[in-house]
């Protein structure tokens, strides 16, 4: 995608501070300098206009990046932050160009980074800087590890297929019935090039006890189906322990695809509604795919199948999405329109769809702490003792390897 594009997919990291700041120090021993003809277009004219972006790397960047990306020691510079590594690939692989170019053209406040980051837009156009972010790109070596631009934005349901660094708050509220409501905190942490690990812990509030059978998707599709006497039950639902690995990515092709598998593990009360009656296992497969004019699609399919006496269940999910941005780099907003299916694996068991229309929104300058609001509405399934209600369902996310909840407002 054009840099514009990829602006408005994923938030800048906090080590973008390092590479701002070192942008700072550079741009001004070069303007002190005698050695003036190193310089970039805004201090000596137009040599660097149509230049190969290793040519502008080496004479705006390396002298504190180094000529070999790897970055000077603090002894040699004019601040005391380290520098940025650019080769190595778990830093720089998953920044998308858009980020790093958003900083070094409009300054560090515009990523809710320091003052002292002015804005660079003109010593060097984006063009200019979109060349440069080409140079970089080939000092991480290892093609194992997906781009940025690959991790697209969160589905309240679907499991998107880049592993990440994240911590998510859920919450699902009935708003027809009596069925109560649902949280989750989920911690996903990244490791290797490619998987993650994912902890799901849950609490839920029924009224009347209200049971749902179903693990997947934390509680949020309002599966009401049997009740265990009267009264608000509540407490800690069923947790699940996952791993997710990026089998296949593709910059070019803007696709990545991933496999994964979870334990379910029976901790929840089954008499008041809040867990299943033994523990469960499951296996999925996910899919991103980057289309034109911001947008994607992403798909999630699989099967659960309890260790109990119990149906299995299939599912799938597919959800269609475009980001739009306040101006070129501001605010990022992404409403999407989600579909799932859902059957047991039982003589005359029906399909169940819902339509889950939701927005997501980035709720800091930073662009690392977003929300998801949206509502789950049944299409089908939804009549008799098994009728679902329409749910309010949403989640506050911190991508936790750009910075703390805190920081970048």
């Amino acid at each position: 995608m054009a840099a514009e594009e990829d602006l408005r997919v994923r938030p800048t990291r906090p080590r973008l501070a390092l590479v701002a700041t070192a942008a700072v120090t550079t741009f001004a021993l070069a303007v002190t300098s005698p050695a003036t003809a190193q310089l970039p277009l805004a201090a000596n004219g137009e040599e660097l206009a149509n230049a190969p972006g290793d040519a502008i790397y080496a004479a705006s960047c390396a002298n504190c990046h180094g000529l070999d990306g790897t970055g000077l020691p603090p002894s040699l510079l004019a601040f005391e932050e380290e520098v940025p590594d650019f080769t190595d690939c778990d830093f720089a692989a998953r920044e998308p160009d858009g980020d790093w170019i958003a900083v070094a053209h409009e300054g560090g406040p515009v990523r809710g980074f320091s003052e002292m980051m002015p804005a660079f837009r003109g010593a060097l156009t984006e063009e200019q800087l979109g060349r440069v972010m080409g140079y970089i790109r080939t000092l991480c070596t290892d093609d194992n590890w997906p781009r940025g631009e690959l991790n697209l934005p969160r589905p309240l349901l679907t499991e998107k297929a880049y592993p990440e660094d994240e911590w998510v708050v859920e919450l699902g509220v009935d708003l027809e019935s009596d069925g109560g409501a649902s949280a989750a905190y989920v911690y996903e942490q990244r490791f290797g090039p490619r998987s993650q690990v994912e902890i799901v812990i849950p609490y839920g509030w029924r009224s009347g006890g209200a049971h749902d059978h179903g693990h997947d998707d934390h509680d949020h599709d309002g599966h009401d189906d049997e009740a265990a006497g009267d009264g608000l039950r509540h407490g800690l639902g069923d947790v699940v322990v996952g791993v997710k690995h990026a089998l296949h990515h593709d910059l070019d092709l803007g696709r990545i695809f991933s496999v994964g598998g979870e334990v379910i593990l029976s901790t929840g009360d089954e008499g008041a509604g809040l867990g299943a009656a033994g523990n469960a296992l499951e296996a999925f497969a996910s899919y991103g795919q980057i289309l034109p004019d911001d947008g994607f699609i992403q798909a999630h399919t699989g099967f659960e199948v309890p260790l109990y006496d119990g149906a299995s269940e299939a599912f799938g999910r597919v959800v269609l999405g475009r980001s739009f941005t306040e101006g070129q780099w501001g605010r990022t907003w992404t409403p999407m329109l989600e579909i799932q299916l859902k059957r047991h694996f039982e003589s005359g068991a029906a399909t169940t769809l819902d339509l889950v229309p939701q927005a997501q929104v980035s709720l800091n300058t930073r662009q690392h702490v977003l929300a998801n609001f949206g509502l789950l509405i049944p299409v089908t399934g939804n009549a008799g003792e098994t009728a679902r209600s329409v749910r309010l369902v949403t989640y506050l996310l911190l991508d936790w390897f750009d910075g703390g909840f805190f920081e970048g407002w």
